[in-house]
C-alpha cells in the first residue's frame, strides 16, 4: 500500500515538472502554489465572515422589529464579538446617537412652547440619513477588505503560469542547442513540462479565484441593499412618531 501510494507521488506530473526544472522554474512554482495557498485562505476567512455577519445582522433585525415601539432604546443583548461583526447594529447606533443629539438639541435651543414636544424638521431628517449613508459606505468598504487580493490572483496567476510556459519552452531549444543527442530526449520532456504544468496550475489558481471574487462582490452588494431598506425603516419609524403634524385651518 505505501509503494503504491510512494509510486503514484513520484509519479506525478506536477512534482515531475518541478523537480526537472530549474531555479527560476522553481520560483515560479512556488509562486503559484503560494498564490493559491492565500486565495483559499482568503476564500474560507471570508466566506465564515460573510455567513457570520448576515447571521448577526437577521438576529438583530428580529430585536428590532420586537421592540419597534421604543426605537431609540433597543434592549440588545449579544456577545461583544457578534456585536463587532454586526452592520447591522453599527447602523442603529449611528441612527441612535444622531438621532438623540438632535432632539436634544432641538429640545434645548426650540421655542418655549415646543420644548415639551420634541420635532425633527425634514432637514432633521436628512442629515440623519446622510450619516447612515456614510455608515453604510464605511460597513461596505469593511466587507470588501482585502478582496483586492482575489482580483489580483485572477490576473496574476495565468501570467505567471505563462512565464511559466514561456521559460519552458525557451529552456526546451536552449537544451536542444547545447546538449548532444542522447541526452536532449530527458531535457526536452522537462522544459515540456515545465511549460504545461506552470500553465494548469496558473488556471487552477485564477478559476477559484474569479468564482469566490464574483460570488464575494454579489453578497456584499445585496447585503447593501438591505442595509439601505434597514435604514429606511428604521429612518421613517422615528420621523412617523417625531414629525410635527401640519395642521390646515379651515
Amino acid at each position: 500500500m505505501f509503494v503504491n501510494h510512494f509510486f503514484v507521488l513520484a509519479s506525478n506530473p506536477f512534482i515531475d515538472a518541478y523537480t526537472h526544472s530549474d531555479f527560476l522554474g522553481k520560483l515560479i512554482f512556488i509562486g503559484l502554489i503560494s498564490l493559491s495557498i492565500i486565495s483559499w485562505v482568503l476564500i474560507i476567512y471570508k466566506f465564515l465572515s460573510l455567513r457570520a455577519v448576515q447571521k448577526n445582522g437577521v438576529k438583530f433585525y428580529q430585536e428590532i422589529q420586537s421592540q419597534k415601539n421604543q426605537l431609540l432604546n433597543v434592549n440588545y443583548t449579544a456577545s461583544l464579538d457578534e456585536k463587532k461583526t454586526n452592520p447591522f447594529f453599527h447602523l442603529y447606533q449611528v441612527f441612535k446617537k444622531q438621532t438623540i443629539d438632535i432632539l436634544n438639541k432641538n429640545k434645548k435651543f426650540g421655542a418655549q412652547e415646543t420644548k415639551e414636544h420634541v420635532f425633527l424638521s425634514p432637514t432633521d431628517v436628512a442629515f440623519i440619513e446622510s450619516q447612515m449613508q456614510a455608515a453604510i459606505a464605511s460597513e461596505i468598504n469593511g466587507l470588501e477588505k482585502n478582496l483586492y487580493i482575489l482580483s489580483t490572483i485572477v490576473s496574476l496567476a495565468p501570467f505567471l503560469g505563462l512565464l511559466g510556459t514561456v521559460w519552458g519552452i525557451l529552456t526546451t531549444f536552449s537544451e536542444l542547442q547545447s546538449m548532444t543527442s542522447g541526452s536532449t530526449h530527458q531535457m526536452v520532456l522537462g522544459g515540456l513540462s515545465l511549460a504545461l504544468a506552470t500553465t494548469v496550475i496558473g488556471l487552477i489558481d485564477a478559476i477559484p479565484a474569479m468564482i469566490g471574487y464574483n460570488y464575494f462582490k454579489n453578497a456584499i452588494r445585496d447585503f447593501e441593499v438591505e442595509m439601505e431598506g434597514f435604514s429606511i425603516e428604521i429612518l421613517s419609524s422615528v420621523e412617523m412618531n417625531y414629525r410635527q403634524v401640519d395642521v390646515v385651518y379651515g
